[in-house]
């Protein structure tokens, strides 16, 4: 699995990376579905992390969440993420 983490409009801490890679690894389950994983977090008024999880039978996701603190956009997106990532698992678990 391929992750890639992008900064726009502000430097990530080593902190956020850390706290990023913690809520990562909740989703180790679905690693080998997983070909990249994608993350942008911008900075306006207020912060947006997305992400974009392609996975290797082509179907790609994409989710986005805003808040005003970097790491409660993190929680949120990484819930979200993970719920759908079990969707996509039982779709694929049905096709077969």
């Amino acid at each position: 699995m391929n992750t890639e983490i992008k900064a726009v409009h502000f430097s990530l801490r080593d902190e956020t990376k850390e706290y990023l890679d913690k809520k990562i690894a909740r989703i180790h389950n679905a690693e080998n579905m997983i070909v990249d994983l994608l993350f942008t977090l911008t900075k306006d008024k207020e912060f947006s992390a997305e992400v974009t999880v392609n996975f290797r039978w082509g179907v790609s996701i994409h989710q986005k969440e805003t808040e005003f603190e970097l790491n409660a956009a993190i929680d949120k997106l990484m819930d979200k993420l993970d719920q759908k990532i079990i969707k996509e698992k039982e779709k694929v678990k049905d096709k077969r």
